[in-house]
């Protein structure tokens, strides 16, 4: 197995990626500085690829930034679509295999039932839109890709929705949260798991996938959870979406069905409370 190179190795999921491989004792991934992993710079990325000749890449960078995105169409575009083809095309050059993570946020949110990786994407907000247009223009390029669409990312690490309602849980009595967009919270890291789980089995069972934790909640009782089972006494007060604008349409229902991803890599995934637990034992 050659050498895997992991862009976007300073964010959340790159992070977490980092323990879990330190965790495995796996010594050959790489994770890029910045100079050497801007995935807008074609000439730089090729010297990164010839100097490693990578069997795998991992991109976890990315445009996250979901209500600014709806002003910064173009900056999001280039990072959520033309970099995931700058990182595709020369995955195809070099052999390497892609393992590139989406979202959610590609569907319209209007199901009432767990989507499928067949299910219409139907993106609500610019976000959503150049993640699709990331995972469409990855296939032009090479075939050996898995792509992950995953959900709700939280952990110890950067800035997320857990870390966010514990330190507002310390500060405040109550809080409000919305309670009618519905979906699945994922620890980031059991998606790294995931991840490193793929290169370790040398699966080529390429493809599109849906990776999140089992079971289903809203952000209102998901906050609820972290709480409870944070030890912190703050009221939660459901609202809805409409109660609280935000410049970018998130959707409403958007939890994923992951049968594929479980029999075909053959994957148990935890309960999102579980999982939840351990996090918040690893942040007290």
């Amino acid at each position: 197995m050659g050498s895997t190179l992991v862009f976007g190795g300073g964010g959340q999921l790159g992070q977490c990626l980092q323990y879990v491989a330190q965790q495995r004792n796996l010594a050959d991934i790489v994770f890029l500085p910045e100079e050497q992993a801007n995935i807008l710079d074609p000439g730089a990325l090729r010297e990164t690829f010839a100097r490693y000749q990578p069997a795998y890449i991992i991109n976890c960078a990315a445009y996250t930034a979901v209500d600014k995105a709806e002003d910064e169409v173009d900056l999001a575009r280039r990072v959520n679509r033309d970099g995931a083809e700058n990182l595709a095309r020369l995955c195809g050059e070099f052999g390497a295999t892609l393992l590139h993570i989406s979202t959610d946020f590609v569907f319209a949110g209007t199901s009432n039932q767990p989507l499928s990786e067949t299910d219409e994407a139907a993106p609500i907000s610019v976000y959503g839109l150049t993640k699709l247009e990331g995972e469409e223009v990855i296939p032009r390029h090479t075939s050996q890709y898995f792509i992950l669409r995953t959900s709700w990312l939280y952990s110890e690490y950067a800035g997320n929705f857990v870390k966010t309602m514990l330190r507002f849980g310390r500060e405040r009595e109550e809080m409000r949260v919305i309670w009618d967009q519905l979906g699945t919270p994922t620890y980031a890291i059991d998606l790294a798991g995931c991840l490193l789980h793929i290169i370790e089995s040398g699966s080529t069972a390429y493809g599109l996938y849906h990776y999140s934790n089992e079971g289903v909640t809203s952000w209102y009782d998901f906050a609820a959870a972290i709480f409870e089972l944070g030890g912190l006494p703050t009221r939660v007060v459901p609202i809805r979406t409409a109660e609280y604008p935000t410049k970018a349409t998130r959707p409403a229902f958007s939890v994923m069905d992951k049968t594929k991803v479980k029999t075909t890599l053959g994957l148990t995934i935890p309960h999102w409370r579980d999982s939840l637990k351990v996090c918040l034992s690893r942040l007290a």
